[in-house]
């Protein structure tokens, strides 16, 4: 006859503390790895990593240490509607460009670090292009100017 192995109450209330704490909790977690697009922003190439789903946008660029110059974030949302960004668990400063759905850019800003208050578009915009702070101003673009969206970009995830 097999005996089996009990685990005692120590032993059962150690493992679940220990997998208590691993959790699922999403604001703790690294961030996930995105796919990338090629963006030409004026003069300057860029990998846009693509935010198209809720859960993308939602975690954007957050808990993040560092950003190469030439890298940043294209939220894509399903159409032109007024949208505001905040910096929460954003340890890094970034520009913001809101562009609508025919690639004007409607408004660009700057946002500092774990700044909670709201930074809205000047009007309905389709994408937010996040770079690294001052990025916008050495690309040579301007409000009213127009970008092109990536062909694989200019639809959110289904």
């Amino acid at each position: 006859m097999k005996r089996r192995r009990e685990l005692g109450r120590p032993a059962v209330v150690a493992l679940i503390l220990l997998l208590g704490s691993c959790g699922c909790d999403s604001s703790s977690s690294a961030p996930q790895t995105l796919r990338t697009t090629k963006m030409q922003i004026g003069s300057k190439s860029f990998t846009l990593e693509v935010a198209d789903t809720a859960e993308t946008a939602e975690f954007g660029l957050m808990k993040r240490d560092s950003m190469p110059a030439d890298h940043g974030m294209i939220f894509v949302f399903r159409a032109d509607e007024p949208r505001s960004f905040w910096m929460k668990n954003t340890r890094i400063p970034l520009d913001i460009a809101y562009v609508r759905s025919d690639g004007t850019v409607v408004s660009m800003h700057q946002m500092q670090p774990y700044d909670l208050r709201p930074t809205p578009s000047d009007g309905p915009a389709k994408y937010a292009i996040e770079l690294s702070w001052g990025t916008l101003a050495n690309t040579g673009v301007h409000v009213g100017d127009k970008l092109q969206i990536p062909a694989d970009a200019r639809e959110p995830a289904k």
